[in-house]
């Protein structure tokens, strides 16, 4: 009996080892990294527009009154400021197409926001409308989205540039129980949803064409199958609970019985 006992508790003890047990090596970011190491990145990344992308537009000029018709605003009343202009989204149609007010439509998909800036710019001089035209473009959408076995959220990008392992940081960072040899990217490429696996323990990650990020990119995760165990193991200690006990009293009862043979 004493050596069943001795038995039963080795085994709870070995199992809470090896489910509390999480290396290094699975976590650590860019392992194979040394001091002094340089690679080389993208430095001239672009997002470019998408349909259903969302975008704000100004258009100005000296003359404030000749870019007034190119601008769509609505007015937003506020009972202490009084009325105030805000300028709405261009929404990209299915077709990659935006509509401005005056020029009409224009294709936006596959440009970058700099590009889109020069064509409309070129299009006022070029139509006779304004001489010395200045045009920004935003994107007002553009987010990066996490799903993963903790919850998901959406984070937006204020700056349009936007590497993995920055997305990574913004998220708040991966728990020890990830599993970091794949985390998927899920992007929208020609109306197909494409996904590849990257693993930020490698500074392979930053040769990766999926690096650098691009607008309403997905980000997914999934928990080792360490982490699975643990909560399989979980589950299951009400039931370690009731055989400790259980080992505690047919402990009991094998003293009593001893002392009665002596």
């Amino acid at each position: 009996m004493k050596r069943i006992i001795r038995i039963g508790f080795v085994i709870v003890l070995a199992i809470l080892f090896v489910t509390s047990c999480v290396t290094t090596k699975k976590i650590a970011y860019l392992q194979d990294m040394r001091h002094g190491s340089q690679i080389e990145l993208e430095d001239t990344f672009e997002a470019v527009i998408s349909p259903y992308d969302e975008l704000d537009i100004v258009i100005s000029c000296f003359d404030q009154e000749l870019a007034k018709p190119f601008n769509i605003r609505s007015t937003v009343q506020n009972a202490t400021i009084g009325s105030a202009g805000q300028n709405l989204a261009y929404l990209v149609d299915q077709y990659g197409d935006i509509e401005l007010p005056v020029l009409g439509k224009i294709h936006a998909a596959g440009l970058t926001r700099l590009k889109l800036q020069e064509k409309i710019a070129q299009m006022l001089i070029d139509g006779g409308y304004i001489n010395d035209p200045f045009v920004m473009a935003r994107f007002r959408n553009f987010k990066i989205f996490f799903l993963g076995a903790n919850g998901g959220k959406a984070i937006t990008v204020p700056n349009e540039r936007c590497t993995f392992l920055e997305a990574l940081a913004l998220s708040g960072d991966m728990n020890i129980y990830t599993n970091r040899k794949k985390v998927a990217v899920l992007r929208e490429v020609n109306g197909q949803m494409t996904m590849r696996w990257l693993d930020p323990r490698s500074s392979k990650v930053f040769d990766d064409p999926y690096f650098m990020l691009q607008q309403n990119d997905f980000i997914i995760t999934r928990q080792t199958g360490h982490k699975n165990f643990l909560d399989s193991f979980n589950q299951l200690t009400p039931y370690f609970t009731i055989f400790s006990s259980l080992m505690s009293v047919a402990s009991l009862l094998l003293l009593f019985r001893v002392n009665n043979l002596y």
